[in-house]
């Protein structure tokens, strides 16, 4: 019988001979631009800082004061001593500015996402998640007691034709409001439509869209003018912070505050960073700048890269995905980079699909032209490589 040592050594040494072994690196962030590993300062295409917020003074300064008023820890799950009236005025704050009646705090996205799907899925239920999905939807849809079926990546024909099945239970279809990888957008309306026609539940994951998308950086569902009935936002990305938020109306949050284990069982977010992030949700909200920036040195980019020899993924979001196919390749192109003083990141399988590796670069709105100029520079000399 093969013990765990073994399992774990041959699983470990397989990832490694398959050239898909994940390392992390300790690194130092100066602010959204630089970043410092092994004392080399790299200019940073590889983080989803999108508006630069995480080092943004204000936010800094409202952590500081509410690690002075409330300490540095929740202290409990917020069903026992962890909910303090800084979580309830970012709730409040959140539901009021995105038109829900309520919002509920995670400690992460991908502990909303679990929590929202483990709850609500029964025996007789499905989940129809768009292909591309984030690993945290569905890992959830798998562990739980629904069936899961994946409709093709952001086709509506694909959905529609898995909704004419009859099913005994309810209905959540799945999807995200701008793809991790790939950067493109989820057609949400049309999504809306074919799931409210057959009397199911819309959930979008917007962690990549919400704070650079949408009126006052509201994201890809107020851009699109719809309200699926759960929405998450997460505030790792253009928000500067972590943690996340599930948007629902008033029965679905008294609900999740009973059955949600993730809720229930996990020490709330510090209350000093809830009340941070009412800071930063302002500095969102009067953010237009930051957003016409990025979308500027998007479009810079974008026309620089045209003649790269690698597919430039259809994106107009911070996320430019360079399609290089090989996975030595694209982490050989990654290494050429770095050599030059750009970080990028590869990413491989199973994090994409065979064949699909790839440059993920982000863009942010504290980038400068300079760097960009930069950055397709090296492409193009790596490429003569």
């Amino acid at each position: 019988m093969m013990s765990w040592q073994h399992r774990m050594q041959q699983a470990v040494m397989a990832r490694h001979e398959a050239g898909r072994l994940r390392q992390r690196i300790v690194t130092q962030h100066d602010d959204a631009r630089w970043m410092v590993v092994d004392g080399q300062r790299y200019r940073n295409f590889a983080a989803n800082d999108y508006l630069g917020l995480s080092h943004d003074l204000r936010i800094i300064n409202a952590w500081q004061q509410g690690a002075e008023r409330y300490g540095v820890g929740a202290g409990g799950s917020g069903h026992v001593t962890g909910y303090s009236a800084a979580h309830a005025g970012l709730e409040a704050q959140l539901a009021d500015w995105l038109g829900y009646s309520r919002a509920l705090l995670f400690i992460s996205g991908f502990a909303a996402n679990q929590a929202v799907i483990t709850a609500l899925a029964g025996r007789d239920d499905r989940i129809l998640a768009d292909k591309l999905s984030h690993a945290s939807l569905l890992e959830a849809a798998r562990l739980s007691p629904a069936a899961l079926r994946r409709f093709a990546h952001n086709q509506p024909d694909s959905l529609q034709r898995l909704l004419t099945s009859s099913i005994g239970g309810e209905t959540l279809v799945v999807t995200e409001g701008v793809f991790s990888m790939d950067g493109d957008r989820a057609p949400l309306a049309a999504l809306q439509q074919l799931t409210r026609d057959a009397k199911g539940w819309l959930m979008v994951d917007d962690a990549h869209g919400i704070g650079v998308t949408g009126a006052q950086g509201r994201g890809s569902c107020w851009q699109q003018q719809v309200k699926p009935e759960l929405l998450i936002v997460t505030f790792g990305k253009a928000v500067g912070v972590s943690g996340a938020a599930v948007l629902c109306d008033e029965m679905s949050a008294e609900y999740l505050l009973q059955f949600a284990r993730h809720l229930i069982y996990s020490t709330a977010m510090p209350p000093a960073q809830a009340w941070a992030l009412q800071s930063a949700l302002v500095c969102l909200q009067q953010g237009d700048d930051l957003r016409q920036q990025l979308a500027q040195n998007i479009a810079y980019f974008r026309r620089g890269a045209s003649a790269l020899p690698f597919r430039l993924m259809d994106s107009d979001s911070a996320i430019q995905p360079l399609i290089v196919g090989d996975d030595q390749h694209a982490m050989a192109l990654a290494r050429q980079l770095r050599a030059r003083g750009c970080w990028v990141t590869a990413i491989r399988p199973p994090t994409v699909p065979p064949g699909t590796a790839r440059l993920r670069i982000t863009l942010n709105a504290m980038h400068q032209l300079a760097d960009i100029d930069v950055l397709l520079e090296s492409l193009y000399a790596a490429k003569s490589e």
